[in-house]
């Protein structure tokens, strides 16, 4: 019955939430804060494309851009926050009845704020740069990951092109590593605002020109290569994993840039005979797997 209110709770509280990020405007509103961030990422596409022959809208462009608002918004007020609250309130539970009240391990709240928020980022990152490879390297997994990777041209709404699912795996492989480390720090926003930002130049029609830092941070001269068609045989499960940064991609052998990529054909095999719109392409995996 606990579980239940805290579903209850946890759902109005989330729509809460969303009504007041959509009514009131501010500095920390996430909404807003997306909206700003593509309109200005797609004003630079405009301005200065490295693609040139590419539409101004291109192709699934406004599929993607209903992705970017599904997958950060109305997921979680469809239920996905509520169970997510559900679930770590469950397996605190169960630690509890072992004796451990909670996970952490590494206690860095005394650090300044500046340093944890790094922290955040770095360790976040590199979480997500693992869960990365293992949804290309997992069947299952890379069913799901399909939905991203069917993206034919490339834009900056590309980036939140996703299956749900995709939520779900992050969402439950980052929590132990995070929650153990004791951030005494409640202001996320600035990590999601710069992993946003930085994502969304990654998947964007432009070029630019980091010299020494393309060695540190992600970019769509880098990206674009994760997006090609077919891998080489010597990384036949992918390349270019990085999600804000390069750097993990490097230190570990799987960074892949043999030359500009401006051109290059995107997807995977079959392609084309991938879903088109939406609810499909959300329910294609669970058909392919009953099928097999």
């Amino acid at each position: 019955m606990q579980y239940w209110t805290l579903f209850v709770d946890t759902l109005r509280g989330y729509a809460d939430y969303l009504y007041r990020e959509i009514t009131h405007p501010g500095i920390h509103n996430y909404f807003y804060m997306l909206i700003a961030v593509s309109l200005l990422v797609y004003a630079l596409e405009l301005m200065l494309p490295w693609r040139k022959h590419q539409r101004r809208i291109r192709r699934d462009f406004w599929l993607d851009a209903f992705y970017m608002f599904f997958n950060f918004f109305l997921f979680s007020l469809l239920g996905f926050a509520a169970l997510f609250q559900v679930g770590v309130q469950a397996f605190n539970d169960i630690l509890g009845r072992f004796g451990i009240e909670n996970l952490v391990a590494i206690h860095i709240e005394a650090w300044p704020n500046w340093v944890q928020l790094l922290v955040l980022f770095v360790v976040r990152d590199f979480v997500h740069w693992n869960v990365h490879r293992l949804l290309h390297r997992v069947p299952l997994l890379w069913e799901f990951h399909k939905v991203h990777h069917s993206v034919i041209e490339m834009g900056f709404a590309a980036h939140l092109r996703f299956h749900w699912m995709e939520t779900v795996v992050y969402r439950t492989l980052e929590y132990i590593p995070l929650a153990m480390i004791g951030f005494g720090i409640d202001d996320f926003m600035i990590v999601h605002a710069t992993a946003l930002t930085i994502g969304h130049f990654n998947h964007a029609n432009l070029k630019l020109r980091l010299g020494p830092l393309r060695y540190v941070l992600n970019n769509p001269q880098m990206h674009i290569w994760h997006h090609m068609k077919r891998f080489p045989s010597t990384l036949p499960y992918g390349v270019n994993f990085g999600i804000s940064l390069s750097l993990w991609d490097y230190l570990f052998g799987k960074a892949h840039i043999p030359s500009s990529g401006r051109d290059i054909e995107l997807g995977f095999d079959h392609v084309e005979e991938f879903p088109v719109t939406f609810l499909e392409q959300v329910v294609h995996p669970w058909r392919k797997q009953g099928a097999a």
